[in-house]
């Protein structure tokens, strides 16, 4: 018996098969490309999407049976915007959540329904899916008046399995269509986009039954007709069920693409003020708030592709060489969320001199993360009260340099656990078990062993602190420098 958890990401679609147990048995993963065609953009074709997951699946196929399968999950990128027309066509390329183009339809939407803040629990921002919708409606009003469907990424994907049209809440919570204190589809923010919920996908917990895999897909996956799909989650919700984050106050931090903490809440407390996201969780009556920003290890990646060089050669080239005199990072590669809410915000090395080597430019990248993840905890804390230990996943906490650095911005102790560099496919995985009626929530949503632990290092406190200020004092510096102005909270 195992279950099959799917995280379609930005950068590829990660599969993951788990056994009976729960325990994990394998991975794969098949890459994505992002295309960047003018400046604020961020699009893929949906069918790369399909062609992926077949390619993962196959790889899993090559060493496990997938014909044990008994559910599947599903887990994915946020905010995304696939439009469908009446015969269940792409019409474009899907908008990503990383899109910053649609600025001036944030301020539409939030004039259009002046209560959209208090039935969403957000700020109208570029990332979130409605106020793509406001774009195409004006820049490409053909396509608008043929969108008869609006879909996440990862319920494009379920589309294709199943045929049916299904999302859960916490995905839907990153629309801006969703009245996230009742949990449904809200009339008022649809109608502000001239959208009614006929374009909307239909709506089921995370870990009920979102759909069952139909014949012509499963010959494609290699696996069997007929199995759950569960409804599944957003990507941080699932990789927040994935290490047991499903408690009030437990929280985590993940260094993905973009960089997220999240905090799991004892019920609906918005804080769209500064910039912080409150959503649905992906477990029944659950919700959450993350503070978020957009390139993480994204710029470790960004670095590696510009100085030719793999991330774990500059991770170790950082480590061994560890230079003092290094410039300061803003890493606003894609614009910046949390705390700034500003699309334009571009990436910048402060202090660069003739004397700057490649290892003192990754350890500012990896420094800059950080600050900007420790904006963010003050972001959360504001309003939810202290975190005082969070768990790390993502790709970037298999490095114990970079987890040392969080660690000590923060001043919180990290940890990690088993599983948790494999992040929301886990979790996908795991809710995929409970939809197949083979564990309970308790048995299923649990912590796993913690395997390492980075407390705050004192003296790299003291080192980063000024750091820190100089960082701080650079936003708002350079905020008239860039390129158009910010949307205002």
């Amino acid at each position: 018996m195992m279950h099959l958890g799917i995280d379609l990401g930005t950068s590829g679609v990660k599969a993951v098969l788990t056994g009976a147990d729960g325990a994990l048995l394998a991975q794969a993963t098949a890459p994505l490309v992002v295309s960047t065609p003018q400046p604020l953009w961020s699009e893929q074709d949906p069918k790369a999407w399909w062609h992926a997951t077949v390619a993962a699946l196959r790889q899993l196929g090559t060493s496990h049976d997938l014909s044990a399968v008994r559910a599947i999950g599903l887990a994915g990128q946020m905010h995304g915007a696939v439009l469908l027309d009446a015969g269940e066509q792409v019409l474009r390329p899907a908008i990503l959540w990383n899109d910053g183009r649609s600025g001036m339809e944030c301020r539409e939407l939030e004039a259009a329904e002046p209560n959209s803040r208090a039935l969403t629990g957000n700020l109208a921002m570029p990332g979130f899916t409605a106020p793509k919708l406001l774009w195409v409606r004006r820049h490409e009003p053909d396509l608008f008046a043929r969108t008869a469907r609006v879909l996440l990424p990862k319920d494009w994907l379920r589309l294709q399995m199943t045929g049916e049209a299904i999302s859960d809440m916490s995905d839907a919570s990153g629309t801006l269509w969703l009245d996230v204190g009742r949990r449904r589809w809200s009339p008022e923010m649809l109608a502000a986009t001239d959208l009614s919920e006929s374009h909307m996908p239909r709506l089921v917990e995370g870990t009920a039954v979102g759909g069952c895999l139909r014949p012509e897909a499963a010959g494609a996956l290699g696996l069997r007709a007929g199995i759950a799909v569960a409804g599944g989650g957003g990507d941080n919700a699932a990789g927040a069920v994935g290490i047991g984050c499903v408690e009030p106050g437990d929280a985590f931090v993940s260094l993905g693409t973009s960089g997220v903490i999240f905090v799991s809440d004892p019920g609906f407390l918005p804080d769209p003020a500064r910039t912080v996201h409150a959503f649905c969780h992906c477990l029944p009556d659950s919700w959450h708030r993350m503070s978020v920003i957009l390139s993480a290890g994204a710029s470790l990646a960004w670095l590696a592709g510009m100085t030719g060089t793999a991330e774990a050669a500059l991770l170790a080239e950082a480590e061994r060489e560890h230079p003092r005199d290094r410039p300061v990072f803003l890493p606003y590669l894609t614009g910046e969320r949390t705390p700034h809410n500003n699309p334009a915000a571009c990436g910048v090395f402060f202090g660069l001199s003739s004397g700057t080597t490649r290892a003192a430019m990754t350890l500012a990248v990896l420094e800059g993360v950080a600050f900007a993840l420790a904006d963010g905890l003050d972001a959360l804390e504001a309003r939810g009260g202290r975190i005082s230990e969070l768990t790390a996943i993502g790709g970037g906490s298999r490095s114990a340099l970079w987890l040392g650095i969080v660690a000590a911005a923060m001043g919180r102790t990290l940890t990690t656990t088993d599983g948790s560099e494999v992040g929301p496919a886990l979790g996908a995985a795991r809710l995929a078990r409970v939809c197949g009626g083979d564990a309970s929530a308790a048995e299923t949503f649990f912590k796993p062993a913690t395997t390492a632990r980075f407390d705050p290092s004192p003296a790299l406190i003291e080192m980063l602190m000024p750091r820190r200020a100089l960082y701080r004092k650079l936003y708002p510096a350079l905020r008239p420098l860039f390129p158009v102005p910010e949307i205002a909270p």
